[in-house]
């Protein structure tokens, strides 16, 4: 990479320059090759002697410009030079962006890609709501946050694996069985209000008219053990396959939905509890058990067996994420809502305690808000607390939602915008980046129109006079086009989706740009149009990648 070579000759520089006795310096820190906010700038710039002086007992400037007089022109470098308190500018020949297009024509849907992970196995488990409702539009911003943050990991070469946590277990799912108990009873007749711990939402009453159509009235006359029994199932099942219809329909798939329920079935609830027992970590205080958090930095202890011996919702989740790693998985990402900030600590604690510390990462997205011509969305009727995802998909549709959604970090409240992402014009930034894509193919639908032919022939980089493109417009589009594999290594690093939105944005503002300024289709010039159909090409390549990262379609017509 461009960087790397530029990296590698300032170090070359450097040693030259302790060599002469110019510097002195035993430790050579890191330091960034940067693409500088302003072109005057150069094209890449460094801050390697801001980084480097202090070692060297030296002024920033003064070692800049050591190290400059060693940076002579070569094939790529034109020139460099010293900026501000000691910024080193490189500036290159104009053919280092027509080997980007080169790169880019010959790996295609590979361009952007690399193999920092060296296909080490990470699990990503998100979403994982409840079984007791449909999925939520914040819900939704975890399963486009999830999925897009998956597909970037696999782009830097790990193997990763996505998982749905089902919690079916613990005293939620007694609440679901009796709520659908007396959905079921008021569907046959019988005069019973809902209690005020069950689920409110109209989609338990769906579920106890199919009951009550295919079983009519046979589960009054059953113990009521046996009942609530029936009914938790048949609740959570139900709703789970809603669940995965609504994920299907959002394109988000799982590898794998775990059931909570099988960690205790499986006898792995109680093998984890005692290997905190003989961690050293473990002790009884008034019938309870509790693990010693507070040893790994948690403000305070935590319960695993309450003094009744029901287990907590830690200890079940303790038992799952050391499963988690004795499946093979040398990292794991969570991706939490808001609401369990609390369990944060604890969690990580556990590992550490049990031997697996460092390898597990715990992210929490934060709340949406619906806006609709400015007045906040009022909650679902159907869900009864909640505004689902099934609405917000039908509303502005899935590739709006995503793109949305992504559009900040998930760390920041979202407040969603439902009539801008239903926009078709250039405000509404999915569909500005969409249309870039689907103009460039009306480009090549035009030339092959022109030509005569059904589908255009775009020669290759290789067989075109590339060094035609020297104006303005076309060499910022080609800068633009080289960010792109540093923007996916970076998003996915440091689990920032959002980056990829934004740099969609900002190449599809720099394509509209080069085709308001460039005229593509010049029959008075050929090669110029060669040329410029590779690039404009090549712009689609990076924008239908960057959208596929994203989850997001990239129309050829809109």
């Amino acid at each position: 990479m461009i960087q790397q070579y530029i990296t590698d000759r300032l170090r070359k520089s450097l040693e030259e320059a302790v060599k002469s006795g110019e510097v002195r310096i035993e430790v050579i820190p890191s330091f960034t090759i940067e693409t500088p906010p302003n072109k005057q700038f150069g094209d890449f710039s460094s801050n390697a002697a801001l980084v480097l002086a202090r070692h060297a007992g030296m002024s920033p400037r003064d070692l800049a410009q050591i190290l400059v007089k060693r940076l002579t022109p070569d094939s790529l470098i034109e020139r460099v030079e010293v900026a501000g308190p000691g910024f080193i500018n490189f500036y290159l020949k104009t053919q280092w962006l027509y080997d980007v297009l080169l790169q880019i024509e010959a790996e295609g849907d590979r361009y952007g890609t690399c193999n920092i992970g060296q296909g080490r196995r990470v699990q990503v488990e998100y979403v994982s709501a409840n079984p007791t409702g449909p999925i939520a539009v914040v819900q939704g911003r975890a399963a486009a946050f999830g999925d897009a943050l998956a597909n970037l990991l696999e782009a830097i070469g790990y193997n990763v694996f996505r998982e749905y946590y089902v919690n079916d277990g613990g005293s939620q799912i007694e609440h679901l069985a009796r709520s659908l108990e007396v959905r079921y009873m008021q569907v046959l007749g019988y005069d019973v209000q809902l209690p005020e711990d069950c689920y409110p939402g109209e989609y338990l009453i769906d579920i106890a008219k199919e009951l009550v159509e295919s079983d009519g009235d046979r589960y009054l006359h059953m113990p009521e053990e046996e009942r609530l029994s029936i009914f938790n199932d048949i609740a959570v099942s139900r709703i789970v396959e809603k669940q995965k219809q609504s994920m299907d329909a959002f394109g988000v798939r799982f590898d794998c939905w775990y059931s909570e329920k099988t960690l205790y079935t499986s006898g792995k609830l109680e093998e984890t509890l005692e290997l905190l027992r003989n961690s050293g970590y473990v002790y009884e205080d008034e019938g309870a058990l509790w693990f010693r958090s507070t040893d790994f930095g948690d403000d305070k202890d935590r319960v695993l067996v309450r003094s009744n011996g029901q287990p907590t919702y830690l200890a079940s989740d303790i038992a799952y994420h050391l499963d988690k790693f004795r499946r093979g998985f040398e990292y794991v990402i969570d991706i939490w809502g808001p609401d369990h900030h609390g369990h944060v600590k604890p969690v990580l604690a556990a590992m550490e305690a049990l031997g697996w510390g460092g390898r597990l990462e715990i992210l929490l997205h934060q709340v949406v808000r619906l806006f609709n011509e400015g007045e906040l969305v009022r909650m679902s009727k159907r869900a009864g607390d909640i505004i689902l995802l099934d609405d917000l998909v039908s509303e502005v549709g899935v590739d709006a939602a995503r793109f949305f959604f992504l559009m900040r970090g998930a760390e920041t409240p979202l407040d969603f915008d439902l009539e801008l992402a239903k926009r078709q014009s250039s405000e509404n930034p999915v569909y500005y980046v969409q249309y870039a894509h689907a103009r460039i193919c009306s480009i090549l639908r035009e030339a092959a129109k022109t030509a005569g032919v059904e589908q255009v022939q775009i020669p290759p980089a290789t067989e075109v006079n590339l060094s035609l493109l020297t104006a303005e417009p076309e060499k910022d589009l080609m800068r633009k086009l080289f960010e792109f594999p540093e923007e996916v290594r970076t998003a996915a690093e440091t689990r920032e989706p959002d980056r990829l939105t934004r740099y969609a944005m900002d190449l599809a503002s720099t394509f509209h740009i080069f085709y308001r300024d460039c005229r593509v289709l010049n029959n008075d010039n050929p090669d110029l149009t060669a040329s410029r159909l590779v690039l404009v090409n090549c712009t689609r390549i990076v924008l239908r990648n960057a959208l596929r990262l994203l989850g997001i379609s990239a129309p050829e017509r809109m």
